[in-house]
């Protein structure tokens, strides 16, 4: 047999990273070598794994699924990473595809949909879930100006995303210090 599929699952709930990792390790071609529950830690953990597959959450605290995707794929190219959300919302899926993602389901996919989706991205071909396929298509048919807010969005630098994303989160001027480095949390 092959050497199996490493895959490092990528999402702040626990449930899902363990009930995720007990139905991929079930199966005798993959292999769960690691997990994270925030986007720093995905980074950091794909740095020292090397995983071959990353199946990444969109919204999780310290940096979302989308700055991480877009960190890892510049210093890891090779690792190829599926978004697994909640989310389809047009902006996300349209930033994470030209992030270069592998693929994007709903967490509402079946086991079988993630599998396949994990031997797609193997193959080099993207899978998508079927609402996110319709999203795609609709914009491609349909064509529209992205919205102010969007537009917007896009050109804030890596950093000011964060600090959006902690005030989003509604956490205080100190946590945003803590979290973004700027002090000391053991002052």
């Amino acid at each position: 047999m092959a050497n199996p599929i490493r895959i490092l699952i990528a999402d702040d709930h626990t449930i899902v990273r363990q009930g995720l990792a007990s139905l991929l390790n079930d199966q005798h071609d993959l292999k769960v070598v690691g997990q994270a529950g925030n986007g720093r830690s995905a980074i950091d953990k794909t740095l020292e794994l090397k995983p071959d597959i990353i199946i990444m959450d969109i919204a999780m605290p310290r940096m979302n699924g989308i700055e991480a995707v877009k960190r890892i794929k510049k210093r890891v190219p090779k690792t190829k990473v599926l978004i697994l959300s909640m989310y389809s919302h047009e902006h996300y899926i349209h930033e994470l595809l030209e992030s270069g993602v592998s693929g994007y389901l709903l967490k509402d996919s079946s086991g079988r949909d993630i599998i396949n989706a994990i031997h797609a991205a193997m193959n080099n071909e993207t899978f998508l879930s079927p609402s996110i396929s319709k999203v795609v298509v609709d914009t491609y048919r349909f064509p529209r100006k992205g919205t102010a807010s969007a537009e917007r969005y896009k050109q804030l630098s890596n950093r000011e995303r964060e600090v959006f994303q902690l005030v989003a989160e509604g956490h205080s001027t100190v946590h945003f210090a803590i979290q973004l480095g700027l002090v000391d949390p053991e002052l």
